[in-house]
């Protein structure tokens, strides 16, 4: 699917050494007024070329906007548009590796399914499909600003990025991510937990391999008394906890407490490094791979994290609404 969500939902389209990326934001709320620069800054954190640790393929990543907003910059509440063109192509960097398998990237597996698989940067299986997904994101960010709900993440852990680079190899990574402001009972309590919803986003980002929020993996190693919330009364009459071991979700919907979860991130699996694999034809080859890649994926990991975050709180709060009108 290239849909995502039910009530806002971001359908993208475009591969990666195309003439362009872009997508359609629909269910976005009319009135809500769309910063360009807060926008480009978004984009600017996940767009390639700054640094040693990252891929120094070059775009601007400026996005155009074709539907959806007013000319003075508000959001009509019908579909919004747009594309992110990609200028920095270099396609033949990938000509000796066409038709060959690159170890633990989607090659084989969408040559399998297809039949056909565009080797070019990987198609639309690259990490440059996110530009749409920040896109969209920093939209929404602006939306749920207006409600004080604000979401932020931080590259948390690594190994020697340093060495990795030196050496021409690749490291894994993690993200974590804290959503503030959000109201009591947003999720639902069987099968589209918050949780759930999130863990689901956060692993359909390019090299994530585990989500975990609260406590998370540590808790399977304490007992009932170490991680119980208790709850208590403020003085404005508030329901309040006086921990988060569970990372402001209880039951699969939000106790008003802040959010927190991390995302893990494998090791980019193309280095400039010999590798044996086979063709579509079942032949033995020797791959040296070619193109621009990240020694860390999880660098730029940070603002995809928050747009699919923003996305999936924005949708769950459409579905919220719909709930509370019809038991009205």
């Amino acid at each position: 699917m290239n849909t995502f969500g039910q009530y806002l939902r971001l359908t993208t389209f475009g591969e990666s050494h195309g003439p362009a990326m872009g997508g359609v934001l629909d269910g976005m709320p009319s009135r809500v007024f769309v910063d360009r620069d807060l926008m480009q800054r978004d984009l600017d954190r996940r767009s390639p070329g700054k640094g040693g640790t990252v891929s120094p393929r070059k775009e601007p990543d400026i996005p155009e906007i074709l539907s959806g907003l007013s000319s003075d910059g508000y959001t009509l509440g019908t579909p919004v548009g747009f594309i992110i063109r990609n200028r920095d192509v270099r396609s033949g960097d990938y000509k000796d590796i066409e038709n060959r398998f690159r170890p633990n990237h989607a090659d084989y597996t969408y040559y399998a399914k297809y039949g056909v698989h565009d080797f070019r940067g990987g198609g639309r299986s690259s990490a440059r499909e996110t530009v749409s997904w920040v896109t969209a994101g920093a939209i929404v960010r602006q939306w749920l600003d207006g409600m004080g709900i604000e979401v932020s993440a931080r590259f948390v852990e690594t190994a020697d990025i340093r060495q990795a680079s030196c050496t021409g190899d690749s490291v894994g990574g993690a993200v974590e991510c804290v959503v503030t402001g959000l109201p009591v009972g947003i999720g639902e309590p069987v099968f589209d937990k918050l949780h759930s919803r999130l863990a689901a986003a956060m692993m359909s980002i390019n090299a994530a391999k585990a989500f975990e929020y609260g406590d998370g993996m540590e808790s399977s190693k304490q007992f009932g008394s170490q991680c119980r919330d208790i709850p208590y009364v403020d003085e404005d009459g508030k329901v309040r906890f006086r921990s988060n071991h569970s990372g402001g979700i209880q039951g699969g919907i939000s106790n008003g407490m802040p959010v927190n979860f991390k995302v893990y991130f494998k090791p980019t699996p193309t280095i400039p490094i010999e590798v044996e694999s086979i063709d579509k034809d079942g032949n033995s080859v020797v791959i040296k791979p070619g193109g621009r890649h990240d020694v860390c994926v999880a660098v730029r990991a940070v603002p995809v994290v928050e747009a699919m975050t923003l996305l999936t709180i924005g949708d769950l709060i459409l579905a919220n609404s719909r709930f509370d009108s019809h038991s009205a």
